[in-house]
This record gives structure tokens, C-alpha cells and sequence, in this order.
């Protein structure tokens, strides 16, 4: 067995990036049909994309009631970011759940939020690293992020269990290749020629080469980051995002997507009504550009995100306002292409397999 591991035959239901949210993810299991320990009376087998963990109010059960799932095989599951996140020990905003350092910072935004008691935290990780980057069968696949062919290949001949180490070495070549290019001395020299912090949003810098190629390594040399955190290439023209200036961008990688199979993705997102404001940062839901809500996309419209942005209710608790209007999970019924979601409505997805490449 690989990091690439087969999909089991049959229909599946394929439930989007959870990030915590506990409560929907029940809602949602039972709108489909499930009970808590993942059986389905017509035989039914769920699939989740990853991004179990981080921001919502309930992580640790979501890791418990998945991993009791993944146990017993009633579910498959590949690996997000945030869940490699975790196997490195790699404190990122939204994880003070599980990170003690993050305890303070998070508490302003995420707060009340239930910790995981240490005593669990050794198997849930065990288990963790034992996931795949990527699932597949004839008809379809599964990936956090992005299926790109070079790099499904490299990660092919990884053996399961390998992603926390396969990371790392990646991450380490990906060090070295910039150590190789002087990159941070070239880095220091453009910060000397342009007089304000990158974090300065009033002053826009003309575009830096030596940061440009330090964020495409850091983004493009892992071939498990691009699959579970998406593409980027090179940007001319600068854009501040993320409290800083930027030098690549997100790139639609489903717009080069050429193979028949196809491929359902979290992570990026989704608006499920396009009027409402961008839920984490304009670069994820630009991407889409006019497709559609429910619309397959991609250059064979045979690409599908089912990530509608459940992971940003704290953004609404914290406003006061209604978090089940606008972010919901969702879950793709596959053969179906129908769309469930957590508060029990349906939905048919449109375009499958025609082109909507004009219109990403």
C-alpha cells in the first residue's frame, strides 16, 4: 500500500472539510442516512476530504467519531493540511484545541473551544499518520487540494504511513534549494531596496523576484503540500492578502486537469450564495470565478469542491449572526452527483462534464 490507495466500490458519500464543527457533521450523517458508527442500510460508504480539526468549537470529537469510522472501516478518509498540521507539530491559528501555545491567541476568535484530553492524543495521531494523500478508483478520486499528475506519481511509490516523514524530507530539499540559491541574502537585498514592511498594506511594492521564488518553494518543491494545500505560480503584480504582500498566487490547477476521472477536493472554500461576502480571503473563492455554486468545474468540468465553507460559523458567532446561513457542510452522493448538506437540504450538481474552463 501507498500514500495512493483505492476507493472501495460501490456509492459513497463524500462529506467536505468539517474543521470542527461537531454538531454538523451529525446533522449531516443523519440527512444521509447514517448512524454514528458510519453503517448506511443500503450499503452506502462515506468519504471524507480531510480538514477534520481547527477553528470550529468541537475538534476532538470529530477526530473521535471519524476515527472510530476509520477503524472499523466503515469510512475511508485521505489527509488535509491541518491534520499535517498536527503529525508535524506545526502550531497554526485555529489550533488551540490541540496546541497549547495557540491557547491564548485563539481564545479572542474561537473560543469556547473543547481541548482534546492528552491521554488521546498518541492513538488519534498514530492513527492520523497512517491516512493517505489521495484515494482513487476507475470513475473517480479523491485528494485534499489537487490532483496533479507529477505529483500523484511521486507519492505513488511512497509506502502508507510515510506522509510526516515524506514531509519533512521534502520540506528539507525544498530548504536546501533555497540555501543553494541565496535566496535569503537576495531577499535581504530587495527588502533594502524598498523602504516599507511587506506587512504595510498603504504601500504597495513592486514585484520582488527573491520573495516571489522564496514562496514558490516553499509552495511547489513538496509534492504532498501541493496536494493538500493547492498550486501557486509566480505573480507579477503584487496583492495583499493574509496581512502581508504577496508574491504568487493560487492558481485553478483543475483548468489543466485533462484526465476523465473525476476528482472531488475540499479546501477552498465554497460560497454556496455567490452574494455573500469571501469567507477566508478573496484568493480561494476568486478561483472559481463565475462557475456556478453547484457547478462541476474545471477544463472537463469533471472537478468538484465540496468544501462550502463550514469551517468560517466561528467568523459568524463572533458577529453575532446566524452561522448556519451561509457556511455549510456538504457531502457529494456519488454516483448521484447530489449534494446534501448539514441542514438537510438537496441539491442536483450541474455541468458535469462540460467545459467550464471560460468561466473559472
Amino acid at each position: 500500500m501507498s500514500l495512493v490507495q483505492p476507493l472501495p466500490p460501490g456509492a459513497l458519500d463524500i462529506v467536505g472539510d468539517i474543521h470542527g464543527e461537531y454538531a454538523a457533521l451529525v446533522q449531516l450523517l443523519g440527512h444521509l442516512g447514517y448512524d454514528l458508527q458510519g453503517h448506511h442500510p443500503e450499503g452506502r460508504r462515506l468519504v471524507f476530504v480531510g480538514d477534520f480539526c481547527d477553528r470550529g468549537p468541537d475538534s476532538p470529537s470529530v477526530l473521535a467519531l471519524v476515527g472510530a469510522m476509520l477503524a472499523s472501516g466503515t469510512a475511508h478518509a485521505v489527509l488535509g493540511n491541518h491534520e499535517i498540521n498536527l503529525l508535524r507539530e506545526d502550531a497554526k491559528d485555529g489550533s488551540g484545541w490541540f496546541f497549547d501555545s495557540r491557547i491564548d491567541s485563539d481564545q479572542p476568535k474561537y473560543a469556547p473551544f473543547a481541548r482534546m484530553p492528552a491521554e488521546q492524543i498518541p492513538a488519534m495521531l498514530e492513527q492520523l499518520g497512517q491516512l493517505p494523500i489521495a484515494l482513487e478508483r476507475e470513475d473517480l478520486r479523491i485528494v485534499h487540494a489537487a490532483w496533479r499528475p507529477e505529483q500523484i506519481a511521486m507519492i505513488r511509490q511512497l509506502p502508507s504511513g510515510s506522509a510526516r516523514a515524506a514531509y519533512d524530507h521534502f520540506e528539507t530539499i525544498a530548504e536546501e534549494q533555497s540555501i543553494a540559491q541565496c535566496v535569503a541574502e537576495r531577499m535581504r537585498q530587495e527588502e533594502q531596496s524598498w523602504p516599507y514592511s511587506l506587512e504595510d498594506y498603504r504601500h504597495e511594492p513592486p514585484f520582488l523576484p527573491a520573495h516571489s521564488e522564496n514562496e514558490l518553494n516553499k509552495a511547489m518543491v513538496n509534492p504532498l503540500k501541493v496536494l493538500t494545500a493547492g498550486v501557486e505560480r509566480e505573480c507579477r503584480n503584487p496583492f495583499y492578502a493574509g496581512g502581508k504582500w504577496r508574491f504568487v498566487e493560487r492558481v485553478g490547477w483543475w483548468n489543466e486537469y485533462e484526465e476523465a476521472p473525476a476528482v472531488i477536493v475540499g479546501h477552498y472554500w465554497r460560497r454556496l450564495r455567490p452574494a455573500d461576502a469571501p469567507a477566508h480571503g478573496s484568493q480561494f473563492e476568486n478561483l472559481f470565478g463565475a462557475t456556478p455554486p453547484l457547478s462541476w468545474h474545471g477544463l472537463r468540468g469533471n472537478v468538484f469542491c465540496v468544501d462550502y465553507s463550514v469551517g468560517a460559523r466561528w467568523l459568524d458567532r463572533l458577529r453575532g449572526h446566524n452561522p448556519v446561513q451561509r457556511s455549510k457542510l456538504a457531502a457529494m452522493r456519488w454516483p448521484e452527483r447530489v449534494l446534501v448538506f448539514d441542514d438537510g437540504t438537496q441539491a442536483i450538481s450541474e455541468n458535469f462534464e462540460h467545459s467550464v474552463a471560460l468561466r473559472d
